[in-house]
């Protein structure tokens, strides 16, 4: 029953390492009878492992975008039983998401904000730093062109998510390809 757990579009087999996130998650269904409940309706479409640091890798597990908000409501304790199964790995939740090409010239109808490039990647970013809240984003240009996003995190949830900072960089830039360094507000905040 851990297929059910785990729901690829039509065609397409499970990888090795999503049927044992899938069975993981089963497992969690079965053992943990305040996780089951709300477990049960819940599954992925995909889980993948990424490198995040040559001593650092993290299980990125991609939900469908209608189950974000019920995954939200367990996530820290499924993250926190999924880190223990998964140990020295640190679990990470993301939506899927649809980006739309830009319309063109024939095209009389437009895309919605929430599938653009830009709209997308802000939703991963908030999704990765999930249950903290970002507090202020800056760009930062370096003198070669290059960019990097600046995400100060609320200073409140410092003690859950310091340790993963380096982790929810290097997802992100697997999954869009962009900079990013997480920080906390400095200095005494009124």
């Amino acid at each position: 029953m851990s297929a059910s757990k785990i729901v690829k579009p039509a065609g397409q087999e499970p990888t090795d390492f999503e049927r044992q996130v899938a069975q993981a998650l089963f497992d969690l269904e079965a053992t943990h009878p305040e996780l089951g409940a709300e477990l049960r309706d819940l599954h992925l479409v995909g889980a993948r492992e990424v490198d995040v640091s040559p001593t650092r890798r993290a299980v990125l597990l991609q939900v469908p975008f209608r189950l974000l908000k019920p995954f939200h409501r367990v996530q820290t304790r499924l993250v926190r039983e999924l880190e223990k199964k998964f140990s020295g790995r640190d679990v990470v939740v993301v939506a899927q998401r649809r980006i739309l090409p830009r319309p063109g010239n024939a095209v009389k109808h437009r895309r919605p904000r929430s599938r653009t490039l830009t709209a997308v990647q802000d939703a991963v970013l908030e999704d990765l730093v999930f249950p903290t809240e970002i507090v202020a984003r800056r760009v930062r240009y370096g003198r070669d062109g290059s960019r990097v996003l600046r995400c100060i995190l609320d200073a409140r949830e410092r003690n859950q998510t310091e340790f993963k900072l380096e982790t929810f960089s290097g997802v992100y830039r697997k999954l869009t390809g962009r900079d990013v360094r997480f920080e906390y507000p400095s200095g005494d905040a009124n």
